[in-house]
Parts: C-alpha cells; sequence; structure tokens
C-alpha cells in the first residue's frame, strides 16, 4: 500500500506521480473494505449501475431461529432481509416468462438452476436503495455459492451461522403453529438430512476463510440476540473506520485539486 506522505514528497516535483500515489492508496482501501460490487445485465443487455453492497449469508437447519434473528438485525442494524424462497415464489406469482419457467420446473420435480435463484437475489439487491442485504437460507448448497460469487462477483463479509442440535429444532418446529404441511415428523428429519449433506460445506468453506460466527442458537431468543448484536456492533465500527478512512483520502485528493 503505498503511503499519503509518500505521495505528498513528489508534490513539489510532479504532480502526476502524486496522482499515481493517491490513486493507487485509494484503489488499496477500497479492495479491502467490506463491500463488493454488484453488476448485472437486464434482459435487452444494457448493463446496470454499479451499486456497492454488503451481503451477510444466514444459515442454520430448519426451526434454528434465522427467521426471528433476522426480523430483529433488520430493525436493528438497518439490513434488508432476502429470502431465496420468498423470491422464487414471488416470481411464480407475477406470472413473468420467468416464473412460468420456474413454476414447470417445480412442478416436473427439477431443481431450479442456481444462476436462476442467483440472478432474482442480484435484481432484488440492485432495486433496492438500500445497501446492506442478510441472505437467508441460501446458499443451501456448494453449486449455489460457487454461482453467487461467480454471478456477482460477490463474497459475503460473513457468516451467520445459527448452530442448534436436531432435539431442539425438532421441538420447536412441532411446537410452532404456522400451518406448513412440511411440519411433520418425516418431513423434519429429512429436511435435517438435507443441510447436514448440502449446507454444511458451504458453512466448512467460508469457516476456512475465517468468516464465520457460530452462534449457539438452542439458547432462549433474547440471549441469541445478545451475541448477534456484538457481533454486528464490532462489524458496523470496524466499516465506519474504514469509511473514514477512504472519505479521507478522497478529502486530501479534493484539496490537492488534482485534474
Amino acid at each position: 500500500m503505498v503511503k499519503w506522505r509518500y505521495g505528498m514528497a513528489f508534490v513539489s516535483g510532479s504532480i502526476y506521480f502524486l496522482k499515481q500515489a493517491i490513486l493507487s492508496f485509494m484503489g488499496s482501501v477500497v479492495a479491502e473494505a467490506p463491500t463488493s460490487s454488484v453488476t448485472d445485465k437486464v434482459e435487452n443487455g444494457s448493463q446496470l449501475d454499479e451499486k456497492k453492497v454488503t451481503v451477510v449469508f444466514v444459515l442454520g437447519g430448519p426451526g434454528s431461529g434465522k427467521g426471528t434473528q433476522c426480523a430483529n438485525i433488520v430493525e436493528h442494524f438497518g439490513f434488508t432481509h432476502l429470502s431465496a424462497g420468498d423470491l422464487l415464489r414471488a416470481e411464480i406469482k407475477s406470472g413473468s416468462e420467468n416464473g412460468t419457467m420456474i413454476q414447470n420446473m417445480i412442478k416436473e420435480g427439477k431443481i431450479v438452476p442456481s444462476e436462476v435463484t442467483v440472478k432474482l437475489l442480484q435484481r432484488a439487491m440492485q432495486e433496492n436503495e438500500n445497501d446492506k442485504f442478510l441472505i437467508d437460507g441460501f446458499p443451501r448448497n456448494e453449486e449455489n455459492r460457487a454461482a453467487f460469487e461467480n454471478v456477482t462477483k460477490i463474497e459475503p463479509a460473513f457468516v451467520l451461522f445459527f448452530n442448534c442440535s436436531e432435539e431442539e429444532m425438532e421441538k420447536r418446529l412441532l411446537n410452532r403453529n404456522q400451518g406448513r404441511d412440511d411440519d411433520n415428523i418425516e418431513t423434519i428429519r429429512k429436511r435435517f438430512k438435507v443441510f447436514i449433506e448440502s449446507s454444511l460445506p458451504v458453512i466448512e468453506y467460508y469457516q476456512a476463510k475465517g468468516k464465520v460466527h457460530e452462534i449457539d442458537a438452542g439458547r432462549p431468543r433474547e440471549e441469541v440476540f445478545e451475541t448477534i448484536k456484538n457481533i454486528f456492533a464490532t462489524f458496523a465500527k470496524e466499516s465506519s473506520e474504514t469509511g473514514k478512512y477512504v472519505d479521507n483520502c478522497v478529502n486530501v485528493m479534493t484539496e490537492v485539486h488534482i485534474d
């Protein structure tokens, strides 16, 4: 990384080298900031404006309390909650050509391609004015993860992993009264198995990159949220400090009046 004072040493000798030093410095700082670029093409092929976003993946078994805690995070930290399942259902309900294709695939027992789900997530992020997103229950497997990173060019700032025993999750699912057809013993246990086989490799991938915050989700929801608040408060502080650092550099560039 090029130091600012290193660039200043060249002011008297060459504005060109000063400009290059500052631009190099800015590039390094932005590259280290916990945001990623989202670029997409709409159906007519025109490219959407680039947008800087922060993404947090929220993963955990069925009944681990993800939905409850996502609502708390939205309320307290200003994130937008995105559910891949909700987006797929909304696309089907819209009656669009894409929605009809998704519906037909589901009816035929086929798996919706990862790229289709990723594009829906990408579009939702582009169309939302917010720049901070919780993506709930996705990626479900390594194929989802790879497709998300390849299409959006985003890596999550971090991953929240709600770790909860099967016994506790099973009890919660059987006790909740949401009228869901899949809240029965046989289906619940199949969902547990799918999560362990498909989603744990995703968690292990991000653990190796130091991006996973594992949460004991078997505790009362108030205690769980206290842990989550500490995680997000620390992240917000680090992001704020990084942002101030970048903003200071922009101010310096303005004061020097480099054309």
